[in-house]
Order: structure tokens, then sequence, then C-alpha cells
């Protein structure tokens, strides 16, 4: 029987630090070969594109998640799991929590892994869903005392705070510029939909990790290379999907593409992370992709275990 789960139901069931759990396994995975996870596919519509992302955990499940760039206020994103065995459609997603909080994952395995193991401080440029899952992430890697949140919109950075505030038992505040929300940061993200820098690299203290997850591209990105310059440790989730990019990203052509390091790797012990306390990580984050379906997999094991 194939099993459906609505944004309700991911939300019931999968906590962040399951999903943290399930983002480290997969990128591990992918590391060693396990999960075979392709750049994205798109298809150009007229108006749109449909997007499809894919991946296969060898042996076990393959899956792919679709969504649309058509702008529509009721779209929704499709996760289908694949048994591997059977082919048979072992469960469906609708809805953009399960790829929220996905992204949300992978950015806190990252923080785990590069952030200062005293890390207390977060600050936030944006204030929609992907910054509230990175949030969401961040505090249960690290004892967060304080969240600082910056965006265009007061009432927005307010609302936002005040969720922080409520859901997550952590002081925030609302911060009327960027570099405000940022300065003297322990861990710094951003999460806009500025095709233009919103961040100075020289308000980004030593020691600080800064996951970056809006645009990253050539002619488009929330950040300059002025960051990139001051990472002392640079890293993505996929770098199949860095490479791939049109417009290029920028991470991922000269002179940086050398120093850009696999995520996984940095966790399977192959690649350099932190060094030393005064490092400036940054996490470029992507999508690796099958981590929707990855997560799916796990949402339909712990689903199994909580009672009807």
């Amino acid at each position: 029987m194939t099993l459906l789960f609505t944004d309700q139901e991911v939300a019931a069931v999968l906590d962040a630090p399951g999903t943290i759990d399930a983002m480290r396994a997969a990128l591990l995975a992918a590391y060693e070969g396990r999960l075979v996870a392709p750049p994205r596919a798109s298809a150009p519509l007229g108006g749109g594109r449909l997007v499809l992302t894919a991946g296969h955990l060898t042996g076990e499940w393959y899956g792919f998640r679709s969504y649309d760039t058509f702008g529509h206020p009721e779209a929704e994103q499709l996760v289908v799991l694949h048994d591997g065995r059977t082919g048979a459609v072992r469960a469906v997603a609708v809805g953009e929590e399960l790829g929220s909080r996905r992204t949300g994952g992978l950015g806190g395995v990252a923080a785990d892994v590069l952030a200062r193991p005293d890390a207390t401080t977060l600050g936030v440029i944006g204030a929609g869903g992907q910054a509230w899952s990175q949030v969401w992430a961040v505090a249960a890697v690290r004892p967060l005392r304080e969240v600082t949140v910056h965006c265009r919109t007061p009432a927005d950075r307010e609302r936002f705070a005040a969720r922080v505030r409520a859901e997550l038992g952590v002081p925030a505040r609302a911060v009327s510029t960027a570099a405000e929300a940022v300065r003297d940061r322990d861990v710094v993200v951003l999460a806009t939909t500025s095709a233009t820098p919103v961040l100075d690299a020289r308000d980004v203290a030593p020691g600080t990790h800064v996951t970056t997850v809006g645009f990253k591209q050539h002619g488009r990105t929330e950040f300059g290379t002025d960051l990139l310059d001051a990472a002392d440790v640079l890293v993505t989730d996929s770098p199949i999907q860095a490479a791939a990019y049109d417009p290029p990203m920028l991470a991922a052509r000269p002179p940086y593409a050398g120093r850009l390091a696999d995520l996984g790797a940095v966790l399977a012990g192959a690649a350099a992370g932190r060094a030393s306390r005064d490092d400036v990580s940054v996490f470029c984050s992507v999508g690796l992709s099958g981590t929707e379906v990855f997560l799916l997999d796990r949402l339909v094991r712990l689903a199994a275990t909580v009672p009807a």
C-alpha cells in the first residue's frame, strides 16, 4: 500500500535531530557512492519549468522530487519513493514541509561539523521558510542563547523573531540592518531571494560559520566573492550540482573551485574542516539530489513506530 504524507503529517513526525541524522547519513552515502545523486534536470514548459531531482540508494530505493517555477501561489512539491527491489511506490509526500526540513537538515549537519563547538549566537538574513528551517536545525546542534534577524520588511522580521521565541524558546530580536544581524555572531545564515549581495564580509567575525541557501551564481547571488575570499573552509553538499550550474556557481569556478570541498568528505574524515578557532567556514547549500527521497524513506520508517 502506498503511503501519502501531507505537510501536517511530515511536521508531526520529523523533528530536527532525526532530520539532521538522516541528512548526515545521506551525505555519507553520497560520498561513499551508495547514493547515486545526479544534478537536477528541468523541462522548459513555456512561462515556467518543471524541475526534477532524483536519487538511488543502491539496492534499497529510488525516487524523485518535482517542483515548478511558474510561481503559482498554491504550487506544491511532490516527492515519490519507490522500492528498489520491486519498483512499487512505497510513499508520496505532497507539500513544502519535507523539502524545507531537508534543506534545514543539511544546514544543521554543516553547522554541527563546522561551527565552533561553543557557538551560541546566530544571525539570520531572511525571514522566510528557508530561513526558519535553518534556525530550527541549528538550534538542535548548538545551545543558542540569542538569534538576530534582518529582512527588508520590518513586520516580517518581527514576526520571525517572535516565532523563534515561541517555538524554539530562544531569545530573538529583529534588527534594522544586515550588518547588525551578523556582526559578532558565531553562526550566520543567508536565506534570501536576493539576486545581489546582502552581506559585507567585513561584518563577519573571525571564527564564524556561514550557511548560504539562496542564489549563488555569477550575476545572481546573495553574497559576493568577498565572502569566499574570507573563507578558510569552503564546502558544499553536492560538488556535482555545484559544477552543473548555468550560469556558473561562484564557488565552483577559479580561483575557488580547488578549495570547494564535499561536506560528505568532511564527515568521512577525508577532507579538512575547521582547523582553528578563528577559521571562517562557509557552507554553500545547493541541494544534494536524492535527499528528499532519503528523508521520505526515514519518514516512512519513523511513522511505522508512531502509535495510530
